[in-house]
């Protein structure tokens, strides 16, 4: 099964602590599942996203970046 969420960010990024911190907390209480990706690890997400991160994406697309709000999150995984 493919996550829902994607939360992409770098190691040693406090924003991103935060973030997946929201994003687990969510997930775990909607039943969904997340991935998380290190832009560190790929050229183009690091030019993409560098001055972004984290950047929380849902169903594919960008949701949030630097903050995660909870309700706004459990509001885009809701079904409609």
């Amino acid at each position: 099964m493919t996550a829902r969420v994607t939360l992409y960010s770098r190691p040693g990024c406090h924003l991103c602590d935060d973030a997946r911190a929201v994003i687990e907390e969510v997930c775990a209480e909607l039943g969904e599942s997340y991935d998380e990706v290190s832009i560190d690890d790929d050229p183009e997400l690091q030019e993409r996203f560098t001055d972004e991160v984290p950047v929380t994406f849902v169903d594919g697309k960008q949701h949030d970046f630097w903050r995660v709000s909870a309700d706004r999150l459990r509001a885009a995984l809701r079904p409609m």
